[in-house]
């Protein structure tokens, strides 16, 4: 169940991500929404909730971090495929 609850919030966060980007609602691809959830949650939400004093306990700003780090992990991969193509 709690791998579930990850893959979830990692799409989640992907999805947010996509929106900011300005990518639609529904995106084509989820291979790189779910790619930048995770590694922008763990980077993203890590950083921010240590810096905030935080700790590893869910608060906003550990989401918040989540979400700007799913936002730049998610146009440096536009960016490389925009580049590539």
């Amino acid at each position: 169940m709690l791998i579930l609850g990850i893959f979830g919030f990692g799409l989640l966060l992907g999805w947010i991500a996509n929106l900011i980007l300005g990518g639609g609602s529904r995106p084509q691809d989820w291979g790189p929404l779910l790619i930048a959830g995770f590694s922008g949650s763990f980077v993203g939400g890590l950083l921010i909730s240590l810096l905030s004093g935080d700790g590893f306990n869910l608060r906003p700003s550990g989401i918040i971090g989540s979400i700007l780090g799913a936002v730049i992990v998610l146009a440096g991969v536009n960016w490389f495929r925009n580049r590539n193509a």
